[in-house]
């Protein structure tokens, strides 16, 4: 099978620990774009915080793409226009941050390229340290979102978090699409918009079959693109049930995973 497209998740599949891309991963993916094979960044960062990665990676030289927001804005890089972009309501917004009230939880979202919450704390500023975007605290959240927003984030100790998970599941699940990215963070979308409903519009867009397409996760907001991809890839360092689902394990973000995965898969090394 010769595959046309690699499709990875960023912290704790591509990035190390420090949140780096290494010098061998990044020769591996330039090397794969000049074969022709097309790169996508599939992240819930913001547009904004993974441009520099996208510019490190020449993905605007040979036109590949960004998929952020956990896939409410897919990117071209090459002509650095959104070719799809899915968004919550003001309504949808404030509906969120009531519910977050109820449970006691934060919650912060994103304007004009900066995170907006009422509160800070150390879970936003892993945030803000991951996507180096400003911040800026309002007093009140309702009134500082008058528009559409993309995603939401709600925060808290990953114990209880997993609960308020289940409880926005069972109380708005019909109306978002919610996931766990990392312990702390719960993302909610746009109702039907994932990483792998985004990834399917993607490959129709630019004429890639699915089987055609591998994916590359870690961790639970990668299961709807895993499921759907041609081959479901991951790191050593994935979570259980990721492992369970994939077909090929590479090594782990720390150990150069992506570039031993370009060498196997694409270049059949």
């Amino acid at each position: 099978m010769k595959y046309k497209m690699i499709v990875t998740d960023l912290d704790d599949t591509l990035l190390n620990s420090q949140g780096k891309i290494s010098t061998k991963d990044k020769e591996a993916i330039i090397k794969a774009q000049e074969a022709g094979v097309k790169f996508v960044l599939a992240s819930g960062r913001p547009t904004y915080a993974m441009k520099d990665l996208a510019k490190e990676l020449d993905l605007a030289k040979y036109g590949s793409y960004i998929l952020s927001y956990n896939g409410s804005i897919i990117t071209d890089c090459k002509s650095n226009k959104n070719i799809l972009e899915e968004t919550l309501t003001q309504k949808e917004m404030h509906t969120l941050y009531d519910f977050s009230k109820t449970k006691n939880v934060e919650i912060i979202t994103y304007l004009d390229n900066t995170i907006v919450s009422e509160s800070y704390s150390s879970y936003i500023e892993v945030e803000v340290d991951l996507t180096k975007m400003p911040f800026e605290k309002v007093k009140n959240f309702k009134k500082a979102i008058d528009k559409d927003c993309v995603k939401c984030i709600l925060l808290e100790d990953p114990s209880y978090l997993a609960t308020v998970e289940k409880e926005l599941k069972n109380e708005l699940g019909k109306d978002f699409s919610i996931a766990i990215s990392k312990p702390f963070f719960l993302e909610v979308t746009k109702l039907g918009v994932d990483k792998g409903s985004s990834l399917l519009k993607l490959a129709k867009l630019v004429g890639v079959r699915i089987d055609e397409i591998i994916v590359v996760g870690d961790s639970y907001n990668d299961l709807p693109m895993l499921k759907v991809a041609g081959l479901a890839a991951c790191v050593e360092n994935a979570k259980p049930e990721i492992k369970e689902i994939c077909k090929f394990i590479t090594t782990s973000n720390n150990n150069h995973g992506m570039a031993n995965l370009i060498q196997k898969l694409i270049f059949n090394k």
